[in-house]
Protein backbone atom coordinates (compact mmCIF):
# COMPACT_ATOMS: atom_id res chain seq x y z
CA UNK A 1 0.00 0.00 0.00
CA UNK A 2 2.82 2.64 0.87
CA UNK A 3 4.32 1.81 -2.45
CA UNK A 4 1.27 1.97 -4.26
CA UNK A 5 1.03 5.60 -2.37
CA UNK A 6 4.22 6.73 -3.00
CA UNK A 7 5.28 5.43 -6.85
CA UNK A 8 1.89 6.32 -8.07
CA UNK A 9 0.86 9.00 -5.66
CA UNK A 10 -2.43 6.88 -5.79
CA UNK A 11 -5.04 7.50 -2.90
CA UNK A 12 -5.64 5.38 -0.11
CA UNK A 13 -8.44 3.17 -1.56
CA UNK A 14 -6.96 2.44 -4.68
CA UNK A 15 -3.80 1.23 -2.24
CA UNK A 16 -6.17 -0.78 -0.29
CA UNK A 17 -7.17 -2.11 -4.21
CA UNK A 18 -3.82 -3.09 -4.86
CA UNK A 19 -3.41 -4.82 -1.31
CA UNK A 20 -7.29 -6.40 -1.84
CA UNK A 21 -6.80 -7.97 -5.25
CA UNK A 22 -4.21 -10.30 -3.95
CA UNK A 23 -6.62 -11.51 -0.98
CA UNK A 24 -9.42 -11.85 -4.21
CA UNK A 25 -7.08 -13.66 -6.36
CA UNK A 26 -5.56 -16.18 -3.82
CA UNK A 27 -9.17 -16.77 -2.83
CA UNK A 28 -10.58 -17.60 -5.95
CA UNK A 29 -7.43 -19.77 -6.97
CA UNK A 30 -8.01 -21.81 -4.00
CA UNK A 31 -11.79 -22.46 -5.28
CA UNK A 32 -10.55 -23.76 -8.34
CA UNK A 33 -7.50 -25.77 -7.45
CA UNK A 34 -9.07 -28.03 -4.52
CA UNK A 35 -11.08 -29.34 -6.89
CA UNK A 36 -8.40 -30.37 -10.12
CA UNK A 37 -5.36 -30.86 -7.49
CA UNK A 38 -5.14 -34.18 -7.77
CA UNK A 39 -6.42 -34.75 -11.35
CA UNK A 40 -3.51 -32.40 -12.57
CA UNK A 41 -0.66 -34.02 -9.92
CA UNK A 42 -0.06 -32.26 -6.64
CA UNK A 43 3.86 -31.68 -7.20
CA UNK A 44 3.78 -30.99 -10.53
CA UNK A 45 1.22 -28.00 -9.36
CA UNK A 46 3.58 -27.05 -6.24
CA UNK A 47 6.64 -26.84 -8.74
CA UNK A 48 4.60 -24.49 -11.71
CA UNK A 49 2.82 -22.32 -9.51
CA UNK A 50 6.06 -21.55 -7.53
CA UNK A 51 7.82 -20.90 -10.83
CA UNK A 52 4.53 -18.16 -11.57
CA UNK A 53 5.43 -17.13 -8.13
CA UNK A 54 8.47 -16.18 -8.57
CA UNK A 55 8.11 -14.60 -12.02
CA UNK A 56 5.54 -12.42 -10.99
CA UNK A 57 8.07 -11.29 -7.51
CA UNK A 58 10.40 -10.42 -10.22
CA UNK A 59 8.18 -8.61 -12.68
CA UNK A 60 7.73 -5.85 -9.26
CA UNK A 61 10.64 -4.74 -10.70
CA UNK A 62 9.17 -3.65 -14.36
CA UNK A 63 5.88 -2.66 -12.56
CA UNK A 64 5.89 1.20 -14.72
CA UNK A 65 2.08 1.80 -14.82
CA UNK A 66 -0.58 1.43 -11.83
CA UNK A 67 -2.57 -0.90 -14.26
CA UNK A 68 0.40 -3.59 -14.61
CA UNK A 69 0.95 -3.85 -10.83
CA UNK A 70 -2.82 -4.49 -10.38
CA UNK A 71 -2.47 -7.75 -13.28
CA UNK A 72 0.85 -8.76 -11.81
CA UNK A 73 -0.52 -8.68 -7.60
CA UNK A 74 -4.01 -10.75 -8.92
CA UNK A 75 -1.58 -13.02 -10.90
CA UNK A 76 0.54 -13.20 -7.53
CA UNK A 77 -2.44 -13.59 -5.04
CA UNK A 78 -3.58 -16.88 -7.50
CA UNK A 79 -0.15 -18.07 -7.44
CA UNK A 80 -0.11 -17.76 -3.82
CA UNK A 81 -3.38 -19.54 -3.16
CA UNK A 82 -2.35 -22.50 -5.30
CA UNK A 83 1.10 -23.08 -3.53
CA UNK A 84 -0.61 -22.64 0.30
CA UNK A 85 -3.58 -24.83 -0.99
CA UNK A 86 -0.91 -27.82 -2.76
CA UNK A 87 1.23 -27.17 0.04
CA UNK A 88 -1.38 -27.94 3.06
CA UNK A 89 -2.75 -30.79 0.87
CA UNK A 90 0.74 -32.54 0.74
CA UNK A 91 0.98 -32.06 4.19
CA UNK A 92 -2.02 -33.97 5.76
CA UNK A 93 -0.67 -37.04 3.19
CA UNK A 94 2.34 -36.74 4.63
CA UNK A 95 1.24 -36.71 8.21
CA UNK A 96 0.44 -39.72 10.44
CA UNK A 97 -3.28 -40.05 11.40
CA UNK A 98 -2.47 -40.48 15.04
CA UNK A 99 0.17 -37.16 15.17
CA UNK A 100 -2.16 -35.24 12.80
CA UNK A 101 -2.13 -32.35 15.56
CA UNK A 102 1.18 -32.42 15.95
CA UNK A 103 2.25 -32.63 12.44
CA UNK A 104 0.04 -29.53 11.30
CA UNK A 105 0.60 -27.90 14.11
CA UNK A 106 3.87 -27.65 12.72
CA UNK A 107 3.66 -26.46 9.64
CA UNK A 108 0.98 -23.88 10.14
CA UNK A 109 3.45 -22.73 12.50
CA UNK A 110 6.12 -22.43 9.74
CA UNK A 111 3.15 -19.63 8.27
CA UNK A 112 2.42 -17.99 11.41
CA UNK A 113 6.36 -17.47 11.54
CA UNK A 114 6.39 -16.17 8.50
CA UNK A 115 3.71 -13.57 8.83
CA UNK A 116 5.36 -12.84 11.98
CA UNK A 117 8.86 -12.41 10.87
CA UNK A 118 7.98 -11.09 7.12
CA UNK A 119 6.61 -7.54 8.44
CA UNK A 120 8.67 -7.22 10.72
CA UNK A 121 11.65 -7.46 8.29
CA UNK A 122 9.40 -5.79 5.48
CA UNK A 123 9.05 -2.47 8.24
CA UNK A 124 12.88 -2.54 8.50
CA UNK A 125 13.62 -2.74 4.83
CA UNK A 126 11.82 -0.16 4.21
CA UNK A 127 13.15 2.13 6.80
CA UNK A 128 16.44 1.92 5.44
CA UNK A 129 16.45 0.39 2.25
CA UNK A 130 14.17 1.16 -0.75
CA UNK A 131 11.35 -0.79 -2.33
CA UNK A 132 13.87 -2.24 -4.67
CA UNK A 133 15.21 -4.00 -1.99
CA UNK A 134 12.07 -5.64 -0.55
CA UNK A 135 11.47 -7.26 -3.76
CA UNK A 136 14.31 -8.73 -3.83
CA UNK A 137 14.89 -10.26 -0.83
CA UNK A 138 10.94 -11.24 -1.57
CA UNK A 139 12.27 -13.42 -4.93
CA UNK A 140 15.30 -14.91 -3.00
CA UNK A 141 12.78 -16.51 -0.90
CA UNK A 142 10.91 -17.40 -3.51
CA UNK A 143 13.96 -19.54 -5.15
CA UNK A 144 14.53 -20.70 -1.74
CA UNK A 145 10.80 -22.57 -1.49
CA UNK A 146 11.16 -23.31 -5.57
CA UNK A 147 14.25 -25.39 -4.45
CA UNK A 148 13.44 -26.76 -1.14
CA UNK A 149 9.80 -28.41 -3.19
CA UNK A 150 12.19 -30.42 -5.58
CA UNK A 151 13.60 -32.18 -2.68
CA UNK A 152 9.98 -33.00 -1.82
CA UNK A 153 8.53 -36.53 -1.75
CA UNK A 154 5.12 -36.42 -2.67
CA UNK A 155 2.88 -39.28 -2.58
CA UNK A 156 1.03 -40.49 -5.48
CA UNK A 157 -2.98 -39.73 -5.22
CA UNK A 158 -4.49 -42.92 -7.04
CA UNK A 159 -8.05 -41.98 -8.31
CA UNK A 160 -10.56 -44.00 -9.27
CA UNK A 161 -13.14 -43.62 -11.76
CA UNK A 162 -15.41 -42.46 -9.88
CA UNK A 163 -13.20 -39.68 -8.11
CA UNK A 164 -12.28 -38.32 -11.43
CA UNK A 165 -16.23 -38.39 -12.83
CA UNK A 166 -16.76 -36.36 -9.68
CA UNK A 167 -13.74 -33.81 -10.55
CA UNK A 168 -15.40 -33.92 -14.10
CA UNK A 169 -18.71 -32.26 -12.54
CA UNK A 170 -19.59 -29.03 -11.44
CA UNK A 171 -21.59 -29.19 -8.19
CA UNK A 172 -21.09 -27.19 -5.55
CA UNK A 173 -20.02 -29.71 -3.56
CA UNK A 174 -17.31 -31.01 -5.96
CA UNK A 175 -15.72 -27.19 -4.71
CA UNK A 176 -15.91 -27.34 -1.31
CA UNK A 177 -15.56 -30.18 1.14
CA UNK A 178 -19.03 -30.11 3.27
CA UNK A 179 -17.69 -31.44 6.33
CA UNK A 180 -15.05 -28.88 6.90
CA UNK A 181 -17.92 -26.20 6.77
CA UNK A 182 -18.42 -26.31 10.58
CA UNK A 183 -14.86 -25.97 11.79
CA UNK A 184 -14.09 -23.76 9.12
CA UNK A 185 -16.77 -21.37 10.44
CA UNK A 186 -15.08 -21.33 13.20
CA UNK A 187 -11.88 -20.50 11.76
CA UNK A 188 -13.60 -17.72 10.53
CA UNK A 189 -15.04 -16.07 13.61
CA UNK A 190 -11.51 -16.20 14.78
CA UNK A 191 -9.19 -15.18 12.35
CA UNK A 192 -11.92 -12.12 11.79
CA UNK A 193 -10.78 -10.84 15.30
CA UNK A 194 -7.26 -11.13 13.80
CA UNK A 195 -7.19 -9.67 10.57
CA UNK A 196 -8.33 -6.27 12.92
CA UNK A 197 -5.12 -6.54 14.35
CA UNK A 198 -3.21 -6.49 11.18
CA UNK A 199 -4.31 -4.04 9.38
CA UNK A 200 -4.88 -2.11 12.30
CA UNK A 201 -2.44 -2.38 14.82
CA UNK A 202 0.46 0.06 13.65
CA UNK A 203 -2.39 2.69 14.36
CA UNK A 204 -3.38 1.55 17.65
CA UNK A 205 0.00 1.87 18.39
CA UNK A 206 0.27 5.07 17.33
CA UNK A 207 -2.83 6.65 18.99
CA UNK A 208 -1.57 4.96 22.79
CA UNK A 209 2.06 6.32 22.08
CA UNK A 210 3.79 2.84 22.11
CA UNK A 211 5.21 3.11 18.20
CA UNK A 212 8.44 2.22 19.71
CA UNK A 213 7.77 -1.32 21.06
CA UNK A 214 4.83 -2.34 18.15
CA UNK A 215 7.32 -3.48 15.62
CA UNK A 216 8.35 -6.34 18.31
CA UNK A 217 4.81 -7.27 19.07
CA UNK A 218 4.63 -9.95 16.16
CA UNK A 219 8.39 -11.15 17.12
CA UNK A 220 6.97 -11.57 20.49
CA UNK A 221 3.80 -13.40 18.96
CA UNK A 222 6.60 -15.58 17.22
CA UNK A 223 8.75 -16.80 20.04
CA UNK A 224 5.75 -17.57 22.06
CA UNK A 225 4.28 -19.99 19.31
CA UNK A 226 7.67 -21.26 18.92
CA UNK A 227 7.87 -21.97 22.67
CA UNK A 228 3.99 -23.16 23.26
CA UNK A 229 3.99 -25.72 19.96
CA UNK A 230 5.84 -28.65 20.72
CA UNK A 231 3.42 -29.67 23.82
CA UNK A 232 -0.11 -28.09 22.86
CA UNK A 233 0.54 -30.30 19.29
CA UNK A 234 0.92 -33.28 21.45
CA UNK A 235 -2.07 -32.62 23.79
CA UNK A 236 -4.26 -32.33 20.61
CA UNK A 237 -3.16 -35.89 19.55
CA UNK A 238 -3.19 -37.38 23.00
CA UNK A 239 -6.16 -35.90 24.64
CA UNK A 240 -8.25 -34.51 21.97
CA UNK A 241 -9.03 -31.32 20.61
CA UNK A 242 -11.51 -30.16 22.85
CA UNK A 243 -8.51 -30.53 25.74
CA UNK A 244 -6.42 -28.03 23.58
CA UNK A 245 -9.19 -25.87 21.48
CA UNK A 246 -10.75 -24.76 24.02
CA UNK A 247 -8.70 -22.77 26.95
CA UNK A 248 -6.74 -21.26 23.69
CA UNK A 249 -9.62 -19.54 22.29
CA UNK A 250 -9.56 -18.26 26.26
CA UNK A 251 -6.18 -17.53 25.52
CA UNK A 252 -6.92 -15.28 22.19
CA UNK A 253 -9.82 -13.48 23.69
CA UNK A 254 -7.78 -12.25 26.77
CA UNK A 255 -4.93 -11.48 24.90
CA UNK A 256 -7.21 -9.27 23.21
CA UNK A 257 -8.43 -7.83 26.27
CA UNK A 258 -5.05 -7.14 27.79
CA UNK A 259 -4.49 -5.19 24.18
CA UNK A 260 -7.10 -2.85 24.77
CA UNK A 261 -5.95 -2.09 28.24
CA UNK A 262 -2.73 -1.61 27.39
CA UNK A 263 -0.63 1.23 28.62
CA UNK A 264 2.70 0.23 28.59
CA UNK A 265 5.05 -1.58 26.76
CA UNK A 266 4.61 -4.67 29.45
CA UNK A 267 0.90 -5.21 28.59
CA UNK A 268 1.47 -4.37 25.28
CA UNK A 269 4.00 -6.94 24.67
CA UNK A 270 1.91 -9.58 26.84
CA UNK A 271 -0.81 -9.36 24.76
CA UNK A 272 1.25 -10.19 21.67
CA UNK A 273 2.53 -13.53 23.17
CA UNK A 274 -1.11 -14.47 24.10
CA UNK A 275 -2.63 -13.80 21.30
CA UNK A 276 0.32 -15.71 19.48
CA UNK A 277 -0.39 -18.63 21.77
CA UNK A 278 -4.12 -18.44 20.85
CA UNK A 279 -4.73 -17.66 17.60
CA UNK A 280 -1.65 -19.75 16.36
CA UNK A 281 -2.09 -22.78 18.24
CA UNK A 282 -6.15 -22.85 17.65
CA UNK A 283 -5.79 -22.03 13.82
CA UNK A 284 -3.53 -25.06 13.48
CA UNK A 285 -6.31 -27.20 15.50
CA UNK A 286 -8.47 -26.03 13.23
CA UNK A 287 -7.16 -26.81 10.54
CA UNK A 288 -6.23 -30.82 11.73
CA UNK A 289 -9.84 -30.97 12.39
CA UNK A 290 -10.87 -30.27 9.00
CA UNK A 291 -8.57 -32.84 7.52
CA UNK A 292 -9.52 -35.55 10.30
CA UNK A 293 -13.18 -34.68 9.35
CA UNK A 294 -12.67 -35.47 5.48
CA UNK A 295 -12.79 -38.60 3.26
CA UNK A 296 -8.89 -39.55 2.38
CA UNK A 297 -9.86 -39.09 -1.47
CA UNK A 298 -11.27 -35.60 -0.31
CA UNK A 299 -8.08 -34.21 2.02
CA UNK A 300 -7.58 -31.49 -0.47
CA UNK A 301 -11.03 -30.09 -0.89
CA UNK A 302 -11.09 -29.74 2.92
CA UNK A 303 -8.02 -28.34 3.03
CA UNK A 304 -9.10 -25.73 0.16
CA UNK A 305 -12.21 -25.19 2.03
CA UNK A 306 -10.61 -24.37 4.92
CA UNK A 307 -8.11 -21.71 3.48
CA UNK A 308 -11.20 -20.61 1.60
CA UNK A 309 -12.71 -19.03 4.70
CA UNK A 310 -9.55 -18.16 6.11
CA UNK A 311 -8.74 -15.74 3.17
CA UNK A 312 -12.72 -14.81 3.37
CA UNK A 313 -12.22 -13.53 6.83
CA UNK A 314 -8.72 -11.91 6.70
CA UNK A 315 -10.10 -10.00 3.18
Amino acid sequence: SLFVTEQYHASQSVAGLAVGIFVIATLLARIVIGKYLDRIGRKRVLIVSLIVFLVITLLHFEANSLMFLMIIRFIHGAAFGVISTTAGAVVADLIPDERRGEGTGYFAMSMNLAMAIGPFLGMILSQYTGFKTIFLVGSIFSVVGFIATLFLKVPKVELSEQQIKEIASFKVRDFFEPKAIPISVAVLAVTLAYSSLLSFLSTYAKHINLVEVSSFFFIVYAVALLATRPFTGRWFDERGANFVTYPLIICLAIGFFFLSQAHNSIIFLVAGALIGIGYGTVQSSFQAIAINQAPSHRKALATSTYFIFLDLANG
